[in-house]
């Protein structure tokens, strides 16, 4: 069973080619914005556990700062490691709000 949670404010979202970090209840979630779409992502690189939302954006791929490990924004897999995957949530924007499903 899925529940939704607020993730941030909508004024909050990053800018276009942008990332930034949010932790709610305890996860940490990336979010980013890309060809005009809002994505989130796990916040936690699952390659070491680098802060993705302090990462880059570069080519549709959210890259973390610690190893440059690089993940596509809307599937979360890593071109170089298919065992490499970032959970991607999904998220709308309703009542003024980023929410997800967890």
């Amino acid at each position: 069973m899925s529940t939704l949670v607020r993730v941030c404010a909508q004024s909050e979202i990053p800018a276009e080619g942008k990332v930034r970090e949010f932790t709610v209840g305890g996860t940490t979630f990336c979010v980013a914005k890309a060809g005009g779409s809002v994505c989130v992502l796990d916040g936690i690189c699952p390659h070491q556990g680098g802060p993705l939302g302090e990462g880059e954006i570069e080519n549709g791929h959210v890259v973390c700062p610690w190893h440059a490990y690089a993940f596509d924004l809307h599937t979360g897999t890593n071109d170089e490691d298919p065992e490499l995957r970032a959970r991607v949530y999904p998220a709308k924007v309703e009542d003024g709000a980023l929410v997800t499903e967890v």
